[in-house]
């Protein structure tokens, strides 16, 4: 009876023998899983600290960018009023040429008096005219300005 319980006993220390094999193969397996997880932990960690440090370059770039658009942006409004303004003075010059232009079409289309014998001969210069508000030496600007208008007649 002895002899069958220490048989007993050998086969439950045989089976006690294998699971623990087992068991510190499966321990050995996550240590090294344990090791690898730390590994992709730290790397993880390096990755974060790369991807923030970016951020912060990039918010600094943005920052710089924004100043400068904003810069940019002030002075074309400045810009922006000052071509109005041109836009303006251009506005009222050109209605006074306009109205310039009319009167003299109109003073071309009225008839000219019909004098059989001119009191003068036709080789004769012409008196010079005085310079007055209506008539007055013209700049080569609105000279130019009006050879153009004629030609778009």
């Amino acid at each position: 009876m002895e002899w069958l319980l220490e048989l007993a006993l050998i086969v439950l220390l045989a089976i006690t023998l294998f699971h623990a094999i087992r068991l510190e193969r499966a321990l050995g397996v996550l240590k090294r899983d344990r090791a690898a997880l730390q590994d992709l932990v730290n790397g993880f960690n390096a990755s974060t600290q790369a991807a923030e440090q970016g951020i912060a370059q990039l918010r600094a770039a943005t920052d710089g960018a924004g100043r400068v658009l904003t810069r940019q942006i002030e002075t074309a409004k400045a810009r922006q009023d000052d071509l109005a303004f041109l836009m303006e003075r251009a506005e009222r010059q050109a209605d006074r040429l306009e109205g310039l232009v009319r009167s003299t079409r109109a003073a071309a289309s009225e008839p000219l008096p019909h004098d059989p014998m001119p009191a003068e001969p036709i080789w004769a210069e012409p008196p010079p005219r005085a310079v007055t508000p209506a008539f007055r030496p013209r700049s080569q600007a609105e000279q130019d300005l009006m050879k153009a208008l004629n030609l778009a007649r």
